[in-house]
């Protein structure tokens, strides 16, 4: 039995990224805690209103035999409890034990909690770059309008004949706008900046795309470049098809900048019924919202599709406790995962496309982190300005793991998962491939 206050490796965050670190780390026979601050594990899963759902397909989110039972914030919260009771890792986990303040000492960290200090040798954050929600700061002068972050509306039954506000031109404010038009709400007005790309379609999102085939297509040579110029095409045409085209975004598809977003059939099916404005708002006065242009909308409800912030701010360490942005932090991290501010201190969802396959991305990222923890992997210190993507992740690590990809046969194995394993199974769990050694 381990000293809980002197391990080799402390976890902040309980959801998907920190429950799979916990899992490498204790394969790796490290003495492991993991901090979370809720009752229960699952991260913003556990919190998150009921519609809320992920971006693809249940056979891409879950890995190896860990059931699932669908894309919604329920089944994806359940998901995430099964890893801990299928590799019984509830003996590692402190639920209600917020990380206050984590200082770095004598080459480890000092975590202080609720209920004392625990001391790591390494520091895991695995709290999420989307992790606090984010509404712009605007004025308000006896503001007398009902307002949800994408995040809090838990009743999407009220917007059922009432004129509505959403604010945003990515997948949170494609997703509110979509409810909108499945409970009738009686006036949908939507202010966007700029927008997201979406993959235009009329089936149900998690069928927009295929992350399994851009995966294919990775393995088998293809560039960023390449697979990206071929998308832009896919997705000007499809745009072409459902009569969108006022919605295509400014500049050409980049899979290594953008997000694949499913798009939403009702918002596609009924473009026509809604009033957009490219515009930004300068003031909510009353019942009234006011844009820049002078535009004033009379609005029952205001939804703020506009996304998340990160919260990093327990990281006692100059120049990190105060980001609040991925490209932000992913300028300050080797290889995506090394902090380049403090020893020791690893982060576990830098530069990832969030729209792909999560635990793939996180098993890798994890898997990785141990082996530089036990010294069989070298990481880079080099920052990663751009988002990997499924395949992409074991292949940019490769170079820096050999205990983990074996220079000799990792290139025929993962070649093998996307041209011979069956496209409605999920994964299997990436496992330790080399000699794991204690830190």
């Amino acid at each position: 039995m381990f000293d809980p206050d002197k391990v080799d490796v402390a976890i902040v965050g309980g959801g998907p990224g920190g429950i799979i670190a916990l899992y490498y780390a204790r394969k790796a026979g490290l003495s492991t805690i993991l901090l979370e601050t809720r009752d229960t594990v699952g991260g913003l899963w556990t919190q998150l209103p009921s519609w809320q759902d992920i971006q693809n397909r249940e056979e891409d989110w879950t890995l190896g035999d860990i059931p699932i039972a669908g894309v919604d914030q329920a089944s994806i919260a359940a998901n995430i409890r099964q890893w801990v009771d299928t590799f019984d890792l509830g003996q590692n986990i402190r639920v209600k034990s917020a990380a206050l303040a984590a200082s770095p000492i004598n080459g480890g960290w000092d975590i202080r909690t609720p209920s004392g200090t625990i001391r790591a040798k390494a520091l895991i954050s695995a709290t999420g770059v989307h992790n606090r929600p984010f509404i712009p700061e605007i004025p308000r002068s006896q503001a007398g309008i009902p307002e949800f972050h994408s995040s809090t509306l838990y009743n999407p039954g009220g917007l059922a004949g009432k004129a509505i506000v959403v604010v945003g031109g990515g997948a949170s404010a494609f997703d509110l706008i979509d409810l909108c038009l499945k409970h009738g709400a009686a006036r949908i007005v939507w202010i966007h900046r700029s927008l997201k790309w979406m993959a235009p379609t009329r089936k149900p999102k998690r069928f927009a795309s295929n992350v399994r085939e851009l995966a294919r297509r990775h393995m088998l040579g293809e560039t960023g470049d390449q697979i990206s110029a071929a998308l832009d095409v896919d997705l000007r045409a499809r745009y072409h098809k459902f009569g969108m085209e006022e919605l295509l975004p400014n500049a050409r598809f980049d899979i290594e900048r953008d997000q694949l977003i499913p798009g939403r059939w009702r918002l596609i099916a009924n473009l026509s019924t809604i009033e957009r404005h490219q515009d930004e708002l300068e003031m909510i006065k009353g019942r009234s919202i006011v844009l820049r242009s002078g535009i004033v909308i009379e609005a029952d409800i205001l939804l703020w599709g506009t996304g998340y912030e990160m919260d990093i701010s327990y990281l006692q360490t100059a120049g990190l406790n105060g980001i609040v942005r991925p490209d932000q932090l992913a300028r300050r991290c080797g290889s995506m995962v090394v902090s380049l501010d403090a020893p020791n201190l690893y982060f576990i969802s830098v530069g990832l496309e969030s729209t792909s396959a999560t635990p793939w991305h996180y098993a890798h990222l994890a898997r990785t982190i141990i082996s530089q923890i036990c010294g069989t992997a070298a990481l880079s210190r080099d920052p990663v300005l751009k988002h990997l993507n499924y395949f992409g992740v074991p292949t940019f690590l490769a170079s820096f793991d050999p205990a983990n990809y074996p220079a000799e046969s990792w290139k025929d194995k993962y070649l093998s998962l996307v041209t011979e394993f069956p496209n409605d199974r999920p994964l299997p769990i990436p496992e330790s491939e080399g000699r794991q050694l204690n830190a």
